[in-house]
C-alpha cells in the first residue's frame, strides 16, 4: 500500500514522500481501516518537525486522525463489522492507504455524516471539549482565547455558550473578525488595530475574564495575558508561533495568576471511561443538531501532501486541510 513517510525530522513541505510499504495486518482487540480522508493537524506537523511532546522513531509514517472503512478484523473483535465506516483519532500513521487501531477507540459513522466531517470529529471537537470541562467553568463566566479563527478557537465560541459560557475571541488580522461573523460566529476582536482592548471592554461589560487559552504563544500570548482578571487562569493549549511566550511577571504576580500547559492526549487518557463517553454524547449531539460545523478548506492527494502541509499556514483559511489516498 502507499503511505506517507518521512526518513527525517523538519519542515513537512521538505521531508515527507509517499513510498510503497506493507499493508498492516490487525492484532488482537484491533481492526484495519481503510483510509477515505485524513486532517492535517497542526499537532501532526509539529511531530513531523520532532517539536511535539511524542517524537517516533524514524523512518516513520505520520498522521493521527481519519474516516475509513473497516476491511479486516483482529482476533477477539466484537461490536464491529466489516464494511463498517468509522472515524478514529489518536492513531498513528493515518496518512496511507489503511492503517490498524484498537477497535475499542474507534466510533461508528452515521450514514448522513459527511466524509469531511467524520474524518475530523475525534482529535479537535473531543480536545475542544474536554479542554472546555478541565477548565470547570461556571455558567455566566467569561473566558478569552487567541487563534479564535484557527479550528479549536470555533470549535470552542459554538460549545461554549451550549454550556452558558461566555466566549470573547482575538484574532491578528480585522478581516478575521468579519470570517467568524459570516460563520455566526460573534464577540471577536482584532488586535491588529490600536484600542482593541477598549473593545474588549465594551464586550464584556467589564465583567471579570477567568480563563484565558493561549494557542499562538510569542506576543500573543501576553495580549490573553492582558485580559485576565484576579486570581484567573492562563493555559497553555498551542504555539503556533513559536515555543516562546512573552509574558508580563507584573500581571501574573500582583493579578495572582495560574499558568497550566493543556496536552489534550494526556487529560483525555486521564478521563474516566464513563465521563469520557458522556462528552462524547455532547459533541455528537451538538454535531447532529447543527450547533458545531465542521468545514473543511481543501483535499489533497497523498502526492501533494508537501503542498497540503504549506496550505495548513495559509492566512484566512476557514476550514480543515484533508487528505486522500
Amino acid at each position: 500500500m502507499r503511505a506517507v513517510t518521512q526518513q527525517t525530522f523538519g519542515e513537512p513541505w521538505d521531508v515527507l514522500d509517499v513510498e510503497e510499504v506493507s499493508t498492516p495486518e490487525p492484532g488482537a482487540g484491533e481492526v484495519r481501516v481503510r483510509t477515505l480522508l485524513s486532517p492535517i493537524h497542526n499537532h501532526d506537523l509539529w511531530t513531523i518537525r520532532g517539536s511535539y511532546g511524542f517524537k517516533p522513531e524514524l523512518p516513520a509514517r505520520t498522521g493521527s486522525e481519519a474516516v475509513g472503512v473497516i476491511d479486516a478484523l483482529g482476533e477477539g473483535v466484537e461490536n464491529l463489522e466489516l464494511g463498517q465506516r468509522v472515524a478514529a483519532g489518536g492513531v498513528f500513521g493515518a496518512w496511507a492507504e489503511s492503517f490498524t487501531a484498537p477497535a475499542a477507540g474507534l466510533i461508528p459513522v452515521d450514514d448522513d455524516a459527511d466524509d469531511e466531517v467524520a474524518a475530523q470529529l475525534v482529535a479537535m471537537p473531543f480536545s475542544t471539549i474536554a479542554l472546555l470541562d478541565w477548565l470547570d467553568l461556571k455558567e455566566g463566566d467569561w473566558i478569552i482565547q487567541n487563534a479564535a479563527n484557527g479550528a479549536v478557537g470555533r470549535m470552542l465560541a459554538q460549545l461554549a455558550p451550549t454550556r452558558g459560557i461566555n466566549v470573547l475571541g482575538l484574532v491578528r488580522r480585522d478581516d478575521g473578525v468579519e470570517e467568524l461573523n459570516a460563520q455566526g460566529i460573534d464577540q471577536v476582536v482584532s488586535t491588529e488595530s490600536s484600542g482593541w482592548q477598549d473593545r474588549v471592554a465594551e464586550i464584556t461589560g467589564g465583567a471579570r475574564v477567568v480563563a484565558g487559552i493561549d494557542s499562538v504563544g510569542g506576543d500573543a500570548s501576553n495580549h490573553v495575558l492582558s485580559q485576565l482578571g484576579e486570581d484567573a487562569t492562563l493555559v497553555i493549549f498551542g504555539a503556533m508561533a513559536g515555543g516562546t511566550m512573552g509574558l508580563n511577571s507584573g500581571a501574573i504576580i500582583f493579578n495572582n495568576i495560574t499558568v497550566k500547559g493543556f496536552w489534550g492526549s494526556r487529560v483525555m487518557s486521564e478521563l474516566a471511561p464513563q465521563r469520557r463517553g458522556e462528552l462524547f454524547t455532547e459533541l455528537l449531539t451538538r454535531v447532529k443538531d447543527g450547533t458545531l460545523s465542521l468545514t473543511a478548506e481543501a483535499t489533497y492527494p497523498f502526492d501533494q501532501v508537501r503542498e497540503a502541509s504549506k496550505a495548513n499556514f495559509v492566512p484566512g483559511r476557514k476550514g480543515k486541510i484533508l487528505l486522500r489516498p
